[in-house]
Order: structure tokens, then C-alpha cells, then sequence
């Protein structure tokens, strides 16, 4: 039985390989050998290359090993995990390679850091007006005492910092509470798991993984829209962990109101700790990251010039002020160009095009307002007075040609109406601006006052 059962050890360890992650796996479980399974007292034992492994592997692992082996093996009752004996332990040390070195060589990892970026951290976040809020309740979130808020949704636009927050959050956590299990994963990786999951059978260990977390962070929310099966048991998981006072932070490019498609018990249950927005980077801001990147290379010199020109033009979000001031050293590292304003504004023409701020749906109602001589808050009426209803129709069709928003998304800011709504508006304005000659240039002079 014990032959049967060492063949079952390359199976399961696949399946932890999976769940664990690539890197936490190499790291701890990789080296961990079969060494005995007895029948009479359903026990598999397992051996590792030392005893502090061993000791650290069946601390923090243990659990997951055996309901790993209870997937493939029923009759099994536990899993425990010895050390080498003290010539097998100096042998596999001897014949490991030598380990690299580094310039500012970091302390011992602990495993829950594995995977996190070290320099995503909170001392290298730069906080400002616009994201205060975040910054604060992030660092609140990773102490030691029971946050205030749970769950904390962070919501931005792209490149704004959720990111950097998130990694921030696992890395104090996990230097607070040097046992904790952390989980970071993307909704879209949560969604593949689950059908993953669903289609092999595996959901048992599934449901056990995440519900053993301590801290389970969530990026990009935005991505489980629509998907039912999958809101269910992410509503499930929250509750779960709600219930345990564990801590949970997600994620996503809009707040929980306005995401469309998700149930209203998961909605309550996103809105139930704290809503953090992170808003677009100011001047001051923007200005204080790039001269925080050059201070870290003291031998790049950038003029003041330069870097006013990146914090003018560079004005929708973080990433892409970083990309532009990446570009910028590079090329004149690479080609000996002396850096100026004069290379920063050959090199970077394409990039401040595409950078500039886009139309939001506030804005479009305002042009709207404006041109047509009404009170904003027409916009969200019932009113169906021809002098109302055709500029309204006109900015539902400019919010769907200018912006990304889905059609439910416009009828919301325009006094929750429904998506159907918006269609029509959008088909008439369509049609009208064929034979309306007035419409179409009226629609054209809102549209350069939006671009102006």
C-alpha cells in the first residue's frame, strides 16, 4: 500500500503546486519527499530536507497537505512531515548551489511575502490629497489590532495606486503577523479557479483554500461582473471570512454602486466596511513621484524644465507619468542625447497625445447644459418637454461616442433610467443628425468645446 501510495505523491503535489502558487511551492514543498504511508493508521509521512523545514512545513501547511491527500487517497486520517536525519540534512545542504548575493541583501523571507513586490511598499507610497483616504485605511488594515472598516474596497482608474496599496497591505501584514495565511489574487484568477475548480471536482479545496486566509486581497473586482456562479461563492467566501474576523480588501475601476451586473447582497456586502476612492493625481502629486524616482538615481540629472513638462502633460494617472519618464532616461541613456525640454518634447508628442485627460459623463452633461442653456439637474429629470428631452438625448448619445461606459452605466447618471432608454436616445440622435442639419452642427460645436 505504502508503493501505492508514494506513485499518488507527484499528483498531489501538482494540485499544491496549483493552489499555493508557483513560487510559495519551489520554495517549501519542492524538495519535500514520500517516504512512508501506514495502511493501519492512515498516516502519510513525508520528508523534508531539514527539521526546521519540517517544522515550518507542518506549522503552516498541514491542513492543506492532508485534505490534498484526502482528494486522492479517502482512508487517509493525517499527514505529518519529518525532518532528514542529520547525514541526509548536511548532504542536501552540501549539495546545494551557492547562494547569489546581493548589493543590499533582505532578511530571511517569510514565506506569506513570497510573490509580493518589496518595493511596493507603504514608505515609498507618496500620499497627497487625492489619496489620503486610501493610504490611511490601506495602513490601518495591515496592523496589528482589528481594522475599524472590513471589508476595504479601493476604487480608481487604472494606474492610480490601487496596486501599489494592495502589495503594501500583504507586506505590513504579514511583518505583523509573521503566521498569517495572505492571499492575493486577481478576480479573473479567482473566476478561472473557481470554474477550474467546478469542472475538476475540486471544490472542496477550493472553498478550504480561500477560507483559510487571514488576509485576502482581490484586484479588479470589475472582472467577476456577470458571472453568477462566481458571485455566489465570492459572497459565500466574504461571508465566511466576516464571520471569522478575518480581513478582506478588494479592488476595482469604479465604486460598488456602479458596477453593473453584481447582486445586491454582494453589493451590501462590498459597501459594508469602507469605500476608499483614489482620485487623479494632482499637480503636487505628480511632481513629488517623479522627483522621489530621481532621487533614487543620483547619478540622472533632469532638469527642472523636464520634469514641469512631465507633470503637465502626464495627468491621468501614475503609470503613465512613470512610462514617460522611463522612456525619456532611456533613450538618453542608450543614445547620448543630452536631456532637455527639447528631447522631451520630440520623444514624448505621441505619449502626451494619448495621454489627454478623457471626456468623463459629467462633462458631457455640462457642455450640454451649457450650450443648451439648462440647469444641470435636467439631466437627471423626468421631464419630457421637447426642450428638455433633445438635449438629454443628445448627451446620452455623446456619452456613448465619447466615453466607454456600457449603456446601463449612462442610464444611471441620467436619473437611473433604463439601458433601453439610452438606445433609443442614441438611434434617434443618430437619425436626426442625418436629416437635421441644425442638430448635427450644434452636436459638433459640443463636441469641439469638449475637445478644447
Amino acid at each position: 500500500m505504502s508503493g501505492d501510495a508514494a506513485t499518488l505523491w507527484p499528483r498531489v503535489a501538482e494540485g499544491l503546486r496549483r493552489d499555493l502558487g508557483v513560487r510559495t511551492f519551489d520554495h517549501w514543498l519542492k524538495p519535500v519527499r514520500f517516504a512512508d504511508y501506514c495502511a493501519l493508521s492512515g498516516v502519510v509521512t513525508l520528508e523534508a530536507a531539514s527539521r526546521f523545514s519540517a517544522n515550518w512545513i507542518n506549522e503552516r501547511f498541514g491542513d492543506r497537505l492532508e485534505l490534498a491527500w484526502r482528494q486522492h487517497l479517502p482512508v487517509v486520517r493525517s499527514v505529518t512531515v519529518r525532518g532528514a536525519s542529520a547525514g541526509a540534512e548536511r548532504a542536501a545542504i552540501l549539495a546545494q548551489p551557492p547562494l547569489p548575493t546581493f548589493e543590499n541583501p533582505a532578511p530571511a523571507a517569510n514565506p506569506a511575502l513570497l510573490g509580493f513586490d518589496p518595493r511596493l511598499s507603504f514608505d515609498r507610497f507618496v500620499v497627497a490629497r487625492s489619496n489620503i483616504l486610501a493610504a490611511n485605511a490601506a495602513r490601518r488594515m495591515a496592523m496589528v489590532e482589528a481594522p475599524q472598516f472590513n471589508p476595504l474596497y479601493l476604487c480608481s482608474g487604472t494606474g492610480q495606486g490601487k496596486t501599489h496599496l494592495i502589495q503594501a497591505i500583504a507586506q505590513d501584514y504579514a511583518a505583523a503577523h509573521p503566521t498569517a495565511t495572505i492571499i492575493l489574487m486577481s478576480a479573473e484568477k479567482f473566476m478561472l479557479e473557481f470554474v477550474g475548480a467546478m469542472r475538476g471536482g475540486d471544490m472542496m479545496a477550493f472553498k478550504a483554500r480561500l477560507r483559510a486566509a487571514d488576509l485576502l486581497l482581490l484586484d479588479d473586482l470589475q472582472f467577476v461582473i456577470g458571472k453568477n456562479s462566481t458571485q455566489e461563492e465570492l459572497l459565500h467566501t466574504i461571508d465566511d471570512l466576516m464571520t471569522a474576523g478575518k480581513r478582506l480588501v478588494v479592488t476595482a475601476d469604479r465604486p460598488p454602486a456602479m458596477l453593473d451586473g453584481v447582486e445586491a447582497r454582494l453589493l451590501s456586502r462590498l459597501s459594508g466596511g469602507l469605500v476608499a476612492d483614489i482620485e487623479a493625481p494632482e499637480d503636487d502629486l505628480r511632481d513629488r513621484i517623479i522627483r522621489q524616482r530621481l532621487a533614487a538615481m543620483p547619478m540622472v540629472e533632469v532638469p527642472d524644465d523636464v520634469v514641469a513638462y512631465l507633470v503637465k502633460h502626464f495627468t491621468r494617472n501614475i503609470r503613465e507619468l512613470e512610462g514617460a519618464l522611463n522612456k525619456l532616461l532611456a533613450y538618453a541613456a542608450l543614445t547620448g542625447a543630452r536631456l532637455d525640454l527639447a528631447l522631451a518634447e520630440d520623444r514624448l508628442a505621441e505619449n502626451v497625445r494619448s495621454a489627454r485627460p478623457r471626456i468623463t459623463i459629467d462633462e458631457i452633461q455640462r457642455a450640454v447644459c451649457a450650450h443648451y442653456r439648462l440647469d444641470k439637474s435636467e439631466m437627471s429629470s423626468k421631464r419630457r418637454v421637447r426642450a428638455i428631452a433633445r438635449p438629454r438625448q443628445v448627451a446620452m448619445y455623446l456619452a456613448k461616442e465619447l466615453t466607454p461606459r456600457s449603456y446601463p452605466e449612462i442610464g444611471r447618471r441620467f436619473g437611473g433610467r433604463d439601458h433601453s432608454t439610452v438606445i433609443h436616445a442614441v438611434r434617434t440622435v443618430e437619425a436626426l443628425r442625418v436629416s437635421d442639419s441644425e442638430l448635427d452642427a450644434e452636436i459638433a460645436a459640443i463636441r469641439r468645446s469638449l475637445n478644447s
